[in-house]
């Protein structure tokens, strides 16, 4: 054999030597993970959601009586006082039934004060025949038809009274009909919504059938992010929570918001598999001048702070569940789950670490119990973080933070 192939195989077998040493280092240093220590940070909790801009203070209005709009002063972004006229609908036949109810009431009027003097005299000629019976003028059954005639003219006129109040009464509400003619402004406020145009056939209203209103008023000066909470964090939002409010139609600006109304129920679902969410009004407390209800919103609510916290990444939180030991049987209502962390101990080994949590942060959580601060806990890969079982052996892998600091 030449010198020259001795050369190349004796190269090759330091390359396979060297590679061997290598791989059996890295056997022994066993699986790379990334780390962090367990720490003090001051923490504060939130609760996202999204919704839409929406007044304080607004009203939905529906036409009381049925026919052809034929009059329209408004349209939508007016400005309107409380008692403006906004529009009108045919009034032609309540015209027509208020005339009718006011024509029957004066008859009725007529005959009312009619059967009054009938009653007067009735009244007078009952009394002279009382007169006259004691004197023996007439005869006792003339005495007693006079009776009765009192009786029943008295009962006449009290049909009549009653006659004229019913029609009084139908007057009063062909009057009130007439009147729901005209549909003015219930307050001051901004059309922002107009569903109706000039010619159209207005409806009569129906309770949450939105196509049977017809005007919205809008007190624009009050506004609130009507927010959508899903059930999982919704116990964790209270009443008076400060809260800050992003709008799309305002990129790059921030509002200082409030929370005014946490739903007791959840929002009706459309369908079986839309998520169980929860009603939240966030009042904005410095909206711009241009905002226009229906805008998209989010809002984060603070639902509570920690200044130094004990702490420790979310992507390291693990949940296992809780086997028992041999022969003992789990009582009735034992959590089967418990939630915890994979630690990195001196000796380079995994050990899980049962810990309980408190506040939720953007990145970390807090530490109530099972910890104590300075501990190295495993935040990744997730892949091996999840087939983790105890004491594998690992090390920490250090080329994700360089790669971070080269970026």
């Amino acid at each position: 054999m030449k010198r020259k192939q001795w050369w190349i195989l004796g190269g090759g077998l330091t390359v396979l030597l060297i590679g061997g040493l290598s791989l059996a280092g890295l056997k022994d240093k066993g699986i790379g993970v990334q780390v962090a220590t367990v720490g003090r940070e001051n923490l504060q909790s939130k609760v996202s959601a999204n919704g839409k801009v929406q007044a304080v203070k607004k009203v939905d209005i529906s036409a009381n009586v049925m026919g052809q709009v034929t009059k329209l002063a408004v349209k939508e972004g007016d400005a309107v006082k409380a008692g403006a006229f906004l529009m009108e609908i045919d009034p032609a036949r309540s015209r027509a039934t208020a005339d009718a109810q006011a024509a029957a009431s004066e008859a009725s009027a007529k005959d009312w004060e009619s059967a009054k003097a009938r009653l007067q005299q009735a009244k007078s000629d009952f009394a002279r025949a009382e007169a006259n019976r004691q004197a023996g003028i007439i005869s006792q059954a003339d005495f007693e038809q006079l009776r009765t005639a009192l009786t029943t003219t008295e009962s006449s006129t009290q049909a009549s009274q009653r006659r004229y109040e019913q029609s009084r009464a139908g007057l009063r509400d062909a009057t009130i009909y007439l009147a729901k003619s005209t549909i003015k402004a219930p307050m001051d406020g901004v059309v922002t919504a107009r569903r109706i145009e000039l010619g159209e056939t207005a409806v009569i209203g129906v309770q949450n059938q939105a196509g049977t209103i017809l005007l919205t008023i809008s007190d624009m000066s009050k506004v609130e992010a009507e927010m959508e909470v899903d059930e999982a964090s919704i116990p964790s939002v209270k009443l008076g929570q400060e809260a800050q409010v992003r709008i799309d139609a305002y990129p790059n600006q921030t509002f200082q918001g409030q929370v005014t109304e946490v739903g007791g129920s959840p929002i009706l679902k459309l369908s079986a598999n839309e998520a169980i969410k929860f009603k939240v009004k966030v009042w904005i407390k410095n909206p711009p001048l241009t905002i226009k209800p229906g805008l998209s919103a989010q809002a984060d609510v603070f639902t509570g702070s920690r200044d130094q916290a004990l702490a420790l990444p979310i992507q390291s939180l693990v949940t296992r569940e809780i086997k028992p030991k041999p022969g003992e049987t789990p009582k009735a209502g034992a959590p089967r789950d418990e939630e915890g962390v994979w630690l990195l101990t001196k000796e380079g080994k995994t050990q899980f670490a049962p810990v309980k949590t408190g506040l939720m942060g953007d990145l970390n959580v807090e530490v109530l119990d099972g910890l104590k601060g300075g501990e190295t806990v495993i935040t990744g890969p997730f892949r091996v973080i999840r087939d983790l079982k105890g004491g594998e052996r690992v090390h920490e892998d250090k080329s994700k933070k360089k790669d971070e600091k080269k970026g």
